[in-house]
């Protein structure tokens, strides 16, 4: 092997190897990730079939008069978890003209790591973090300039240290989500913008709730109660009666565990039907042949 052939292969070890060392715990962060990026995507799909189905005003169909008869209808909407479903009330907020040592003490008697900034009429008008007061006191402590050529990010960032209060230190304009949003659209926004917290407002701005990233994880994640349900009722609509007595179901943080006997064709139906559930991470098949 040459120089050039030993540096590639290196080169692709390493990008086989994680950058440090996983946690006893990150296996299950994974398998959560996971689940979570799952039940995302099919809640956005669900939304976006509810979309289709526009109102009949919106697409120029008659609208039924008082003497129709009802037509029946059930909307999915219905089954999709809304923000106002998940969100924190009474949402803890600060003043913009809060002094930056004030804000500090505000962090840590709420215990969270950034909060809404609002104005005199509760508008949300951006969000102070830990990392702006960090960035801040470190301004402070180590007297640092940028360069006449200095990065426009260090820049800003520094020019924002030099803030004294909330409105010259938080980050503007603050992400935000209405109340009546999807919980999968809100999971998708904490995911792009990274955020662990996310201010809810009405449609004028004013603040009215929280929404947590791990409350939206929780609503689009089923737990293992409701994936064995659905387990249950795909072994009943694709089994014959007498191969539904003989396998037993059991789930644990979205591992299904199939055990039992089953004629083999049947096994194999059995499997693939489990395998396309939602929020299923893995299908163990313990079934022996019948």
């Amino acid at each position: 092997m040459n120089r050039h052939e030993n540096f590639s292969a290196e080169a692709e070890a390493r990008q086989d190897r994680p950058s440090r060392p996983w946690s006893p715990g990150e296996t299950d962060r994974q398998d959560m990730l996971i689940r979570y990026l799952g039940a995302v995507a099919t809640a956005a799909a669900e939304y976006a079939r509810t979309e289709e189905q526009a109102p009949a005003v919106a697409t120029g169909r008659p609208v039924p008069s008082a003497a129709s008869p009802p037509q029946p209808s059930s909307p999915p909407r219905a089954k999709i978890p809304l923000v106002r479903d998940v969100m924190d009330v009474p949402a803890a907020s600060l003043r913009d003209d809060l002094p930056y040592r004030d804000i500090a003490r505000f962090l840590a008697r709420e215990q969270v790591g950034a909060v809404p900034v609002v104005d005199t009429e509760d508008h949300v008008v951006g969000v102070v973090s830990e990392n702006d007061l960090l960035a801040k006191v470190a301004f402070e402590a180590s007297g640092h300039r940028p360069g006449r050529i200095g990065r426009l990010r260090e820049r800003r960032m520094q020019g924002k240290a030099r803030g004294e209060t909330a409105a010259e230190l938080m980050t503007s304009p603050a992400i935000t989500v209405l109340p009546g949003a999807t919980v999968a659209e809100a999971g998708w926004l904490a995911a792009l913008s990274r955020l662990k917290r996310i201010p809810v407002t009405d449609r004028e701005g004013h603040l009215v709730g929280v929404v947590r990233r791990n409350a939206l994880l929780q609503a689009l994640i089923r737990d293992d109660a409701g994936i064995r349900a659905e387990v249950e009722a795909r072994i009943e609509t694709c089994c014959q009666p007498v191969d539904q007595e003989t396998v037993e179901v059991a789930v644990h943080d979205g591992i299904v565990e199939l055990t039992g006997r089953m004629p083999p064709a049947s096994t194999a139906r059995l499997v693939a039907e489990v395998e396309n559930i939602a929020d299923v991470v893995e299908v163990k098949n313990l079934l022996t042949a019948a």
